[in-house]
């Protein structure tokens, strides 16, 4: 638990809760449509076999998963360091061993596990029927649609999460991110499904 405090103090300090929770629904809605467009991209194209196509999907959830950790944690970095400096400069002062000292370096990092973590934990999520189902485990539908059915609820509740940000109808926000979703799916049957 202390742990958790300490994270929710160097937030508080950076200001940067709020970043957090944007990375978290924008990198989340990123390993989602990800995918939702690899799912749907292998049900328009020729049969493959489902190892196969468990493989494309957690390599792609591993690159977004390594993207999101590595572009946030480079990018936090030199922004705390800007703000510690700025903050520095200010106070005449060496904060390097302050709490500010502390939030410069901790913060990026776990902004950077937050932008990482969104993404690949989301995608394995929409891959578990076709884990299941790799694993010898009986489906009610078909995997890939299964997965389908995930990733659609999946937005569905992330938009539901940011109408709680923003104080407007949870049903509402779920439908926006949902229609994003179909539209999505739309679009790779009419360009991809030739």
């Amino acid at each position: 638990m202390k742990l958790f405090e300490q994270a929710e103090f160097l937030l508080h300090i950076t200001r940067t809760r709020d970043i957090v929770r944007r990375y978290f629904v924008v990198n989340g809605f990123d390993g989602a449509l990800t995918m939702l467009g690899l799912i749907i991209g292998f049900l328009v194209s020729a049969p493959a076999d489902l190892s196969v196509i468990i493989n494309a999907c957690l390599g792609a959830a591993i690159a977004l998963g390594m993207s999101g950790f590595s572009s946030a944690y480079v990018s936090e970095s030199a922004e705390r360091q800007r703000a510690l400096g700025k903050l520095e400069e200010a106070m005449i002062s060496d904060l390097q061993d302050s709490a500010h000292g502390e939030a410069a370096r901790s913060v990026p990092l776990l902004i950077a596990l937050i932008n990482g973590l969104a993404p690949l934990v989301i995608s394995l999520l929409i891959l578990m029927p076709l884990l299941l189902s790799d694993a010898g485990f009986s489906m009610p539908v078909p995997p890939l649609y299964a997965a389908i059915f995930v990733a659609l609820v999946l937005v569905f509740l992330l938009g539901v999460f940011l109408s709680r940000i923003a104080g407007i109808s949870w049903l509402r926000s779920g439908i926006q991110t949902l229609l994003i979703a179909v539209v999505t799916i739309v679009l790779i049957y009419l360009f991809a499904g030739q």
